[in-house]
């Protein structure tokens, strides 16, 4: 939302939440110094009739009534727009407490902590320990990639962006048109969820693969966001994690550790090799790539060929 616009919504709820009768179109517009500034009166009643809009989606009450000269006012009535008082049992401070220490190295950190705090004032027992039971838990989600607040704040903002993007079998970047949908963290890494426009459907974008600057568009969704979004079961899904079938690779000693961890055999074969069988299902064939020269498909036939085929297409990139 740019300054200008935010700083008159900020007025003209100010105006609202202020006064103690309703304020018609004319007081409002000479109270507010973007309004006299509008130009013609259909430019400020556009304008006004947005920035209404906009704060009832906000979540601003605001009552529209008939004054004593007839016109038609308006007002916030406090009594209408005042939270209900916080309560919260010691499992609900441990949850808050842990997804405030979640944030300690993000650009959040400040504002996770404030909310604690103020929380805290509100109600938060101060005998309660904000980690609950969960004390010795120690969150660590990293946020070091510089697309993570950007997609945060489009995410939010339901703000289509752009960035060049390199997939895992892929020499160059390619530029991607996204609207975002969720991040979410998944063994260590982000990921983006949204609707690729360029391809026409949905997508899973790790933001480490992110090049350059992400930039924000102007502009509405194309697509109609999920009420759910499986940003997990689908990167799951393509790191083989939903397995339906088993492979054999030979993997080169003291290498390629997650593949090992998915093992449900390893043998030795002597000569700095190592030959596992492991479950796997859709996107196996990507995940392999990423390990180079230090792993061999055996079986099936049809992996190692989607093996070859994307190592042939970064070769020729």
């Amino acid at each position: 939302m740019a300054i200008a616009k935010a700083e008159r919504l900020m007025n003209l709820a100010l105006c609202l939440l202020g006064t103690r009768r309703p304020l018609s179109k004319r007081e409002l517009r000479e109270s507010i110094e973007a309004y006299l500034e509008a130009g013609s009166d259909d430019s400020f009643n556009r304008m006004f009739e947005r920035d209404k809009d906009d704060l009832r989606e906000l979540g601003l009450v605001i009552e529209t009534v008939e004054n004593l000269d007839g016109e038609v006012g308006y007002l916030a009535r406090r009594d209408s727009n005042r939270l209900p008082p916080i309560t919260l049992d010691a499992e609900e401070a441990a949850a808050l407490g842990l997804a405030a220490k979640v944030w300690q190295q993000a650009r959040l950190a400040g504002a996770a902590s404030g909310a604690l705090q103020k929380l805290r004032a509100a109600g938060l027992p101060e005998d309660v320990d904000p980690y609950g039971s969960h004390g010795a838990l120690e969150p660590h989600i990293p946020v070091h990639e510089a697309a993570f607040e950007p997609l945060m704040l489009a995410c939010r903002d339901r703000r289509p962006v752009v960035f060049d993007y390199r997939k895992a079998t892929a020499a160059r970047p390619e530029t991607r048109h996204v609207e975002p949908w969720a991040l979410e963290c998944w063994r260590g890494h982000w990921y983006l969820a949204g609707w690729d426009r360029d391809r026409g459907a949905e997508r899973v974008f790790r933001l480490s693969r992110i090049t350059g600057k992400v930039r924000a568009r102007a502009g509405r969704y194309t697509a109609e966001v999920p009420d759910v979004v499986t940003v997990r079961e689908t990167v799951a899904g393509w790191a083989g994690e939903i397995a339906d079938r088993s492979a054999l690779i030979r993997l080169r000693s003291g290498a390629g550790y997650p593949l090992r961890a998915k093992a449900v055999s390893v043998r030795e074969l002597g000569d700095g090799w190592d030959e596992l069988e492991i479950p796997y299902g859709h996107g196996l064939d990507a995940w392999l790539v990423e390990f180079g020269p230090d792993v061999v498909v055996v079986e099936p036939a049809e992996l190692r060929a989607d093996v070859v085929d994307r190592l042939r297409a970064v070769a020729k990139g």
